[in-house]
């Protein structure tokens, strides 16, 4: 594999979990209906927790790229659980098929410097 070809693979989990952070904030916008400055916050502070478990994973996955794998997966599992006979079919998979893909690249580059490093 190339140095170009690595490179993305390094960085394209990273980034689309920055992105899909970004993403799901947007739904927290709609907290801001005229309550209160309390009430607010609060509501703000739920609605941002899918952001902060997308976070948390992102940080974990950063260093150990195995268990950001895992914990990816985990949360779009984790969505389809909740969500199932809930919605139709495109909410339910709006949210977890990303988080399988960047579940998928994290594991693809562990996997990719586990052989790397075998071989040397």
């Amino acid at each position: 594999m190339g140095k170009t070809a690595e490179r993305l693979l390094y960085w394209a989990p990273r980034i689309l979990a920055i992105l899909f952070a970004g993403f799901i904030s947007l739904f927290a916008l709609d907290v801001f209906e005229g309550q209160g400055l309390a009430a607010t916050i609060l509501a703000l502070a739920i609605h941002l927790i899918p952001t902060m478990l997308v976070v948390a994973a992102l940080v974990i996955a950063w260093r150990w790229e195995w268990v950001g794998a895992i914990l990816f997966a985990s949360l779009g599992l984790a969505y389809i659980a909740m969500m199932w006979g809930d919605s139709e079919w495109l909410p339910l998979l709006l949210f977890p098929v990303p988080l399988f893909l960047i579940a998928g690249l994290f594991l693809a580059n562990w996997l990719h410097h586990r052989a790397a490093q075998s071989s040397a």
